[in-house]
């Protein structure tokens, strides 16, 4: 049996149960959410995070798009439409084909600017909308790389759903979710913040609470690129 023969049998088992079935609810709703809120933000010409300092690494990103005219409302209808799609049951893969490449971008940039504002809720969209693009698998499998797949065609919802609790499965969620608040919250020795009094509370009473002020200054007083200013902090504490 292969790879994609186990994935498969384990994917009719999965699409059995009631509880993943609910899982994939409020997974899609909460992503729809999410991207409804943004979008509309853009679309009405508004500034995403508009009390983000204008010379924070992510403040200077979005000061930026939020000056490129159409393509800013492009964004927010784009968000708004993928949103929309997964609500809609017959739309729904439609939808996280389309959510998938923007969560995945705002993702990186989030990691790359470590902006604590979506540090941690873009870590999760990505895998919730993962989640949704497994659960309708039997709709992808149709364009995926895969040279031997089951031609079971779209499976249908089944009559009766089996109401057994998959305690090893959210337990991994759980597990999954104190993970990513955890490197958030211990896996960066320094975060720019989203404020210099923010940034500077990490300092207070340790070994590092001169050169952490700096750095502090360095992001949010002197407006520098957050790699100048990780590139200080580092030299002046490996001195």
């Amino acid at each position: 049996m292969n790879s994609t023969s186990r994935f498969e049998q384990f994917y009719f088992k999965i699409k059995g149960n009631r509880w993943y079935w609910v899982f994939s609810i409020f997974c899609r709703f909460s992503l729809a959410y999410a991207f409804i809120v943004a979008g509309m933000v853009k679309i009405v010409g508004e500034r995403f995070a508009s009390g983000l300092s204008e010379i924070h690494p992510m403040g200077a990103y979005l000061e930026a798009l939020h000056h490129t005219g159409y393509y800013y409302t492009f964004i927010g209808i784009a968000q708004v439409v993928a949103a929309i799609l997964l609500i809609i049951p017959r739309t729904v893969t439609i939808g996280a084909i389309m959510y998938f490449p923007i969560i995945i971008n705002i993702w990186v940039l989030s990691l790359a600017v470590r902006f604590e504002g979506s540090f941690v809720t873009s870590s999760l969209m990505v895998l919730a909308n993962s989640y949704v693009l497994v659960w309708n698998y039997d709709r992808l499998k149709y364009i995926l790389p895969f040279k031997k797949y089951s031609n079971y065609g779209i499976l249908e919802k089944p009559k009766k759903y089996n109401n057994k609790f998959p305690f090893i499965f959210f337990t991994t969620v759980v597990a999954i979710v104190g993970v990513t608040v955890g490197i958030f919250v211990f896996g960066y020795e320094v975060m720019p913040r989203n404020s210099l009094s923010d940034c500077k509370k990490q300092f207070v009473n340790t070994e590092k609470e001169t050169v952490g002020l700096q750095f502090c200054e360095c992001i949010h007083k002197k407006g520098n690129p957050l790699n100048e200013c990780l590139e200080e902090y580092k030299n002046v504490t490996i001195q």
